[in-house]
């Protein structure tokens, strides 16, 4: 469990957050989950581009690049839908709609603390 912090900021973004780093856990990331606490949310790393298939509730996406800088936002991503491709993105942040598009702006530097 770690926390995400936004560097412009100094605010807490989400004090729940899950890793999903290895094949299998980015395979499932949120598929088939019933719902997740408003402070939680899953960074899958590698990533630049996630399909809602099988998801359960909307969510938002942030995609990151390298140096954990905010390239896209991807507001309230409905099940069934797919993401663009971000190129340039190394890893993205799923959580609850509404959670990180409203406390995020494109260009944010994050901090991830265990």
């Amino acid at each position: 469990m770690g926390k995400i912090i936004n560097m412009r900021t100094n605010e807490i973004i989400l004090d729940d957050l899950q890793t999903a780093d290895t094949f299998l856990t980015r395979f499932r990331g949120l598929m088939g989950v019933k719902a997740i606490a408003k402070n939680m949310g899953l960074r899958i790393a590698p990533c630049n581009s996630v399909h809602c298939f099988f998801m359960r509730f909307p969510i938002d996406v942030i995609f990151l690049d390298k140096q954990n800088q905010v390239i896209h936002i991807q507001k309230n991503m409905k099940p069934g839908s797919i993401s663009p491709i971000i190129k340039k993105a190394k890893s993205v942040i799923e959580a609850n709609a509404d959670t990180l598009s409203t406390v995020l702006d494109l260009g944010d530097k994050l901090a991830f603390y265990d």
